[in-house]
């Protein structure tokens, strides 16, 4: 899989792009039914919201061979080898649940903020991919990006603490409000199979989840594995665990 040079431009410009049906509705429905039986685990990988539901689970494709594989997939990793120019290596690799009524929010933030300050990444030369595993509406907690934020270089921010079970280096309200008054934010919704990728210098947040029922069968819906890479060069040890005094 090859990106498009006006693809390529887009990417640069908004700081993200998305591409539906990615993958097919069988290979999503193997990760759906793994990434359920890692959540009823008791692994350190395994992190909780305050209720006990899940939250996020890291690491998965050093324990998972169903996400080994698409950690690996061509669809995923050729595009990034295309831009970088060199070969790539997952930094941070979490399969994110949001439960109805208990998933809490990811506040503002922006992730290659976090990976400098705690990690000492040294340029965000890094890409997200998000891939749904589940439909992901306005109504249920999607992933929202300010476009062309990641033109902004790295923002102060706040290691915040309290709000959420998850430690995160966080954005202030003024700035958030004056960063969406530039550039509307954008909510990231689609069908199972749909992938996103994003700039790591970009902003982003997550709300509630409002349906009654969780995002994916028992005990939750619309999973997030996000494949977090960069260049090898950069020299940096992958995440393979939470860090419970940091975040990110």
């Amino acid at each position: 899989m090859k990106l498009t040079s006006e693809q390529i431009k887009t990417f640069d410009e908004q700081g993200y792009l998305f591409f539906p049906n990615c993958f097919s509705e069988e290979e999503v429905a193997v990760l759906r039914s793994e990434a359920d039986e890692i959540f009823r685990t008791n692994r350190q990988e395994v992190w909780r919201e305050k209720t006990g539901a899940p939250r996020t689970a890291f690491a998965a494709h050093t324990y998972c061979e169903a996400f080994r594989l698409m950690a690996h997939h061509p669809r995923l990793v050729e595009p990034l080898q295309q831009l970088f120019g060199e070969g790539v290596y997952v930094h941070q690799f979490k399969i994110n649940a949001k439960a109805a009524f208990e998933g809490d929010v990811w506040q503002w933030h922006q992730d290659y903020g976090t990976w400098a300050r705690d990690d000492g990444m040294p340029e965000p030369r890094a890409m997200n991919i998000s891939i749904f595993l589940d439909e992901v509406l306005p109504i249920n907690g999607p992933l929202m990006v300010i476009p062309k934020s990641h033109k902004y270089g790295t923002l102060a921010a706040g290691h915040d603490t309290s709000t959420t079970s998850y430690p995160l280096w966080t954005l202030d309200a003024q700035t958030v409000t004056r960063l969406c008054a530039e550039g509307r934010a954008d909510r990231q919704t689609g069908l199972g199979a749909d992938v996103s990728r994003q700039s790591r210098a970009c902003f982003a947040a997550k709300h509630h989840a409002l349906p009654a029922q969780d995002r994916v069968s028992h005990a939750v819906r619309r999973l997030q594995p996000h494949h977090q890479v960069h260049p090898p060069r950069m020299d940096r040890t992958p995440r393979l665990c939470p860090d419970r005094a940091g975040g990110g």
